[in-house]
């Protein structure tokens, strides 16, 4: 392990960052590159599976749940296209950031839009499943797979024109420079847009939810926590936790000490983004573990994905006997 650098105040700097000659070690080695073509690797495959299965159960039950659950997981798809492929694997370990600039700042417009879409359909799903459970009677007259469409349509839309100010980010890498005013800007309005208001609306949905639940134990009756509403939790839990590291980390960047300069905060960025791409592949083992119905689409959806396999495997001028023959005619019948 390399040493740890000075800490002393930079004049140059007006003593914003630590003055620091040497250029920070990326202390992790490969192992990052190996976690992403792993998460992409198995990550990508169960999407794929999880959306074709969640298309299922919204074109037969209509429900709007499911179609914001399929709005999420496409929009992990395209994370992990993004932002884990084009720009962890070939950006950063094929093509070792040696990209023109534009290309690369044109690029953090579809990362961040990305990041954006993925986040505030949680959001929509999580306002969904509050008026489901609090408000019953206007969810029920109000909600319909039009208007659901129409919700994502226009959130995605938001995600693409937030993601555009991001052209101008810095990249923490590679920029030695300390923050601009722009940068600090961009910063924190991504560590809001992404992290701290979704959080919070998370928060106050959930415990609003929570609190209905037990208000309903309360007075006499079995409160009945959907599949739904689980799976609400559950993402909504594991989307705070595994992207808290890197708001922590990105902030402290800004303030304390600055990738570009310090080991320390370069691993700490490189585990904080690892922790971070983990969410776009964890949904699929939270809904097989909630839902029995998702767990029987899953099964129906690979064993139909498997007979034309395994009729197509069969040698040719093979016939298969239908599974009930009809009944045949009695001897002499036919005189």
């Amino acid at each position: 392990m390399p040493t740890a650098n000075g800490s002393g105040p930079s004049q140059e700097l007006g003593g914003h960052w630590p003055e620091i000659p040497e250029r920070s070690p990326c202390v992790a080695g490969v192992i990052p590159v190996i976690y992403y073509s792993i998460l992409l690797g198995l990550g990508l495959p169960v999407n794929l599976l999880t959306t074709v299965a969640l298309t299922r159960l919204a074109t037969r039950t209509r429900k709007p749940s499911y179609y914001y659950l399929l709005a999420l997981t496409a929009s992990d798809i395209v994370t992990q296209v993004v932002i884990v492929f084009v720009g962890f694997l070939l950006q950063g370990a094929m093509l070792a950031r040696q990209v023109p600039q534009a290309v690369v700042r044109s690029a953090n417009i579809l990362e961040f839009a990305t990041n954006h879409a993925s986040v505030w359909i949680a959001v929509l799903l999580t306002v969904d499943r509050y008026s489901a459970l609090c408000h019953p009677l206007r969810h029920r007259a109000a909600s319909s797979p039009g208007r659901t469409r129409r919700a994502i349509a226009t959130v995605l839309g938001a995600a693409l024109l937030t993601g555009i100010p991001f052209y101008w980010w810095l990249d923490v890498w590679r920029d030695a420079d300390p923050p601009s005013i722009l940068d600090e800007v961009l910063k924190w309005a991504h560590c809001f847009t992404v992290y701290f208001i979704p959080c919070g609306v998370f928060l106050v949905t959930n415990l609003a939810i929570v609190c209905r639940l037990r208000r309903k134990s309360q007075s006499g009756l079995r409160p009945r926590v959907g599949k739904s509403t689980a799976i609400l939790l559950g993402v909504t839990t594991l989307f705070a936790l595994l992207w808290a590291p890197r708001i922590f980390v990105m902030l402290y960047h800004l303030y304390v000490a600055p990738v570009h300069r310090d080991w320390r905060v370069h691993l700490a960025l490189d585990v904080a983004n690892m922790a971070a791409m983990l969410n776009t592949a964890v949904n699929f083992g939270l809904y097989c573990f909630v839902s029995k119905t998702f767990r029987a689409t899953i099964r129906e959806v690979v064993h139909d994905a498997h007979l034309p396999c395994t009729l197509g495997s069969r040698p040719g001028g093979t016939v298969v006997d239908p599974a009930l023959k009809p009944p045949g005619l009695p001897k002499g019948a036919e005189r």
